[in-house]
C-alpha cells in the first residue's frame, strides 16, 4: 500500500497577528501535553534520547527548547489554525 499524504491546502491563508500569537500559545500547550504524557509514562529528562532508560532531552519547559524544537510544534499548530480557516470556519476571541 502506498501512502500519499494530502493535507488541507493552506498556502493562501495568512494569519493575523492575534492568530500567530494564538499559534505560539498552542505550540507551548502542545509541548506541555506531550511532556505531561511522557512524564506520566515514566520518562525523565536526559542529555540524549534513550528509549531504554526513558530519557529525553526535550522534557524541559517550552521556553528552554531550541528554536528548531519549538518550530516542530509551531508548524503543527499554525497549520491547524490555517486548516480551520481554509475549511470555512472563523476564529474569534471573546
Amino acid at each position: 500500500m502506498t501512502y500519499h499524504p494530502q493535507p488541507i491546502p493552506t498556502s493562501g491563508i495568512i494569519l493575523s497577528e492575534d492568530l500567530v500569537a494564538l499559534g505560539e500559545r498552542l505550540a507551548e500547550n502542545a509541548h506541555d501535553l506531550w511532556a505531561s504524557q511522557r512524564l506520566s509514562d515514566g520518562w525523565k529528562p536526559g542529555e540524549h534520547r534513550d528509549d531504554i532508560r526513558l530519557e529525553h532531552p526535550n522534557l524541559v519547559p517550552y521556553n528552554e527548547l531550541s528554536e528548531d524544537e519549538k518550530d516542530y510544534d509551531r508548524i503543527v499548530t499554525v497549520e491547524t489554525l490555517k486548516a480551520i480557516i481554509a475549511l470555512g470556519y472563523t476564529i474569534e476571541r471573546k
